[in-house]
């Protein structure tokens, strides 16, 4: 395991030195100028000309690259451009909130799409599991910035029985648990919608096995059956659409944080391209593809705790 661990951790550095290549020269080639912002519509070509060399952006474009991922190498993201502040702290000021956001998602499509998946297998081609495979198509389908909307549009606007947006950090208390249940639902929609597609698609696997015929025959109870013999047998693909779905609601927020006016790190980034400040884009980036492949490392580990057959 440890040498696996090992192999992975190459892997993933390789991997964000592809992704950190890919976003830095994405934002460079995009149209517009972050000296041009800064200075404004009244600024001279001397003034942008010396915000470009205070900027380092008078630089050839590949040695601009080395400069900032030798800089990243060493734990420095950069300095933001429109507020001078480091990008390390910007993301770190803002990552609880979209983490928090982000895990009540997921946490939420966990318990809609896993018993609803588990009973759509066991209620097979009933009324009961095409209503669940409807809904699933409907959860995959619906965009949730238009969820988001609707869903501002009839409980905050309409109902007045929730916030329409905005986020504190005390999500504890009943305030905070209001502010949270709307982008949940509109951000944990899809994910809900996968896990439970996954879930009947694997327990009607395991359903046609041996073992779960012996189960029955021994007359063992039907919640000990599926929990023990066919739900446990089914994980593994549920881990993996977990462990991917995570990941993408890290960066899935971006959306749902714009809808709801909350000021997370998907928020941040969306103003940060606005801007063209490309210090702020570039590690915000590179961050979540790192929690992103953390995530999915996490999960090859879980597999073999679930999973005693699986030796890496």
């Amino acid at each position: 395991m440890g040498h696996f661990i090992l192999k992975r951790m190459l892997q993933l550095v390789l991997l964000l030195i592809g992704v950190s290549f890919i976003v830095f020269f994405s934002m460079h080639l995009a149209p517009g100028d972050p000296a041009r912002i800064m200075a404004g519509p009244a600024a001279t070509k001397s003034d942008i000309a010396a915000l470009h060399r205070s900027l380092g952006l008078d630089k050839p474009i590949v040695v601009q690259y080395l400069d900032w991922i030798g800089k990243v190498l060493h734990g420095n993201l950069g300095t933001s451009y429109q507020t001078s502040q480091p990008v390390t702290q910007a993301i770190l000021s803002r990552l609880p909130t979209t983490i928090k956001l982000a895990t009540a998602s997921m946490v939420l499509a966990l318990i809609i799409g896993i018993p609803l998946g588990i009973v759509a297998a066991i209620k097979h081609n009933t009324w009961i599991d095409f209503t669940s495979t409807t809904l699933s198509l409907l959860g995959v389908s619906i965009p949730n910035f238009w969820l988001g909307t609707m869903l501002i549009l009839i409980f905050a606007v309409m109902l007045h029985a929730l916030p329409i947006g905005g986020m504190s950090m005390h999500w504890y208390t009943v305030a905070g648990l209001k502010e949270l249940i709307l982008p949940a639902i509109a951000l944990s929609a899809g994910s809900a919608a996968l896990i439970a597609r996954t879930t009947r698609a694997t327990m009607l696997e395991v359903l046609q096995q041996d073992y779960v015929r012996t189960a029955k025959a021994a007359g063992l109870r039907p919640w000990k059956i599926i929990l023990t013999h066919e739900f446990r047998n089914a994980l593994i693909p549920i881990i993996t659409v977990i462990g991917i779905n995570f990941g993408t609601l890290l960066g899935g927020t971006i959306v749902t944080e714009q809808v709801f006016t909350i000021n997370g790190v998907g928020r941040l980034m969306i103003n940060a391209i606005s801007a063209r400040d490309f210090p702020v884009v570039q590690g915000t980036v590179l961050f979540i593809a790192t929690i992103f492949v953390l995530v999915n490392l996490v999960v090859d580990i879980i597999y073999a705790k679930v999973d005693p057959r699986i030796n890496y």
